[in-house]
């Protein structure tokens, strides 16, 4: 987690939440041996502890595990988000508000529900602004929100807004905020009674994140474009147009990068939805041209008109290998408001996957994409998802790369650390009470129809989705009579997706030789699984 800390206003002291140290009586044990783990028990509470610079540090009593602090201008309070436990369900749902003094004694207690993000105290110390929910089940925080100082009733600044502010921040008397709108982002500021609602900058194509606000109202955000990814950005007022103001990555100015354009289209039921689109990058008018499809995570997530290659989403390097690369935000997405973000919940593996059906089914009816050669990717849900094109949709799909995906509904909900977000936001009902609803949610259910190719990739020490999930379902498929290629790769070390360089490199490398083998290529039996990790030239 990111440990959270936040200075006084007077500069003599800084609050700070922070995880105990482990006891010389721990230490001794392990040093002999006992190192077991009694799950979920042994968890401690993150501490509130404020250091004052002239007298040192002083551990200050709070009911629960401290996730955020924000020191009150006047310094006489703090706001901290507390948990019950600190277990990762209780991170994601159960954060509660409560504005105390520095010495724990609790001024004031704001009762909001389910999810929580960023919060800030006005200039004034009379309001304190956050980011939330409604309602427990809302997948994602994303409502602007405004209590006094001594907590009680909130206020939601925009209930009517389709889409979710993730960053905030006050200038003077008024709130600043970056809301994700559509494939957008828009800067706006609002009163903190509702009024005044205005929107400051908003660009196609510049996608702003991480908002800070200096004394003058001078912005800065890091932000993407289509051709950059993350870089800083200043905004200052009366400015038409946000600067660039670093440029970590120069060597992309040398290098010609493929088209991307917003695609909006239909789903069956008429719902309309919105996707982004890498074209190839020497495409020609006329011909058809083998997709990647890329499935978000969450899928209380979005994609941004912003720079969309990664690691794992191959987009640039996908297109310069004579590939569309379609990313389509599918019902369940943020960016539209709670009720489209509400509109899949219990019922997975249904409208959900059908979106992304419609979506390459646009593609290919607009003349664009070959039938035949239609790969799919995504990690988590999104790996879910590709389990499910690769299962039940295997028809529709010619290659698939799976990342720490689910397959099979029952296990998941039984190995994983956030059961309480999965049964509140996504399936609203327990296994137990409706056995049928997770087992035909389940892509091993169809596992004897698979006839997709699959590279199946999972990090070996995966919280969120056991691996077991991703050898259970190679396990289904390599048992059939007439089995698809399959491959699972697993990467000690690796949790919810791949941090080191080396394990990035090599999925990078996986992923891509996957689809060119059976969406370009000769298909037939997998490649090799050893992999050469050279970088060569084309002089080579």
């Amino acid at each position: 987690m990111r440990f959270s800390y936040s200075f006084s206003p007077q500069g003599d002291a800084v609050a700070l939440v922070v995880a105990p140290p482990e006891s010389a009586e721990q230490k001794a044990l392990k040093a002999k041996g006992f190192s077991q783990i009694i799950f979920e028990e042994q968890w401690q509470a993150n501490e509130l502890v404020i250091h004052q610079f002239d007298q040192g540090a002083e551990t200050v009593p709070v009911e629960g595990s401290v996730q955020q602090v924000a020191w009150s201008p006047q310094g006489d309070r703090l706001a901290i988000s507390v948990t019950p436990r600190q277990l990762v369900d209780d991170t994601l749902m159960f954060k509660k508000i409560r504005i105390i003094s520095p010495d724990g004694t609790v001024i004031g207690r704001v009762e909001n529900p389910g999810k929580l993000g960023a919060m800030a105290w006005s200039p004034s110390g009379e309001m304190l602004g956050f980011i939330g929910t409604t309602l427990v089940r809302d997948p994602r925080e994303g409502r602007l929100m405004v209590a006094s100082s001594s907590g009680g009733a909130y206020t939601e600044l925009m209930p009517g807004l389709e889409g979710h502010v993730w960053h905030m921040a006050w200038s003077g008397d008024d709130l600043v905020f970056v809301s994700y709108e559509g494939v957008e982002t828009r800067l706006g500021t609002i009163s903190p009674d509702g009024s005044n609602e205005e929107t400051v900058y908003q660009s196609a194509g510049v996608i702003l994140a991480d908002l800070s606000v200096n004394a003058q109202g001078e912005m800065a955000f890091v932000a993407t474009t289509p051709e950059h990814p993350r870089e800083v950005y200043q905004w200052a007022s009366g400015e038409n147009e946000v600067v660039r103001v670093t440029d970590t990555n120069q060597w992309l100015a040398e290098v010609t990068l493929a088209r991307q354009s917003v695609v909006t289209y239909e789903a069956v039921d008429g719902l309309t939805l919105q996707g982004l689109l890498i074209w190839p990058l020497n495409y020609k008018e006329g011909e058809r041209y083998p997709l990647i499809l890329g499935v978000h995570g969450g899928p209380e997530a979005h994609y941004s008109n912003g720079w969309l290659t990664t690691y794992s989403l191959p987009g640039q390097v996908a297109a310069a290998e004579g590939y569309f690369m379609f990313y389509p935000n599918y019902r369940g997405s943020t960016g539209r408001g709670v009720e489209f973000t509400l509109s899949s919940q219990g019922r997975p593996a249904k409208e959900e996957f059908s979106d992304l059906i419609d979506g390459v089914d646009h593609l290919i009816d607009s003349g664009l994409v070959d039938r035949d050669k239609v790969g799919i990717t995504g990690g988590s849900y999104g790996g879910y998802a590709t389990a499910w094109g690769a299962t039940y949709y295997t028809e529709r799909f010619a290659a698939a790369v799976m990342n720490v995906g689910l397959a099979d509904k029952i296990a998941m909900l039984g190995t994983s650390d956030i059961a309480q977000e999965l049964y509140l936001v996504h399936y609203r009902t327990w296994p137990w009470e409706n056995w049928d609803l997770y087992r035909e949610a389940s892509p091993i259910y169809y596992a004897q129809q698979a006839k997709t190719p699959i590279l199946i990739l999972h990090g070996a020490s995966d919280p969120r989705v056991d691996p077991t999930q991703s050898r259970i379902l190679y396990r289904y498929l390599v048992l059939q009579d007439d089995p698809p290629p399959t491959r699972l790769v697993l990467y000690p070390g690796e949790g919810h997706g791949n941090q080191r360089a080396a394990s990035r490199w090599d999925y990078s490398l996986r992923l891509m030789r996957w689809m060119n083998h059976y969406l370009k290529g000769e298909g037939g039996e997998p490649p090799p699984h050893e992999i050469d990790y050279q970088l060569r030239s084309e002089d080579e």
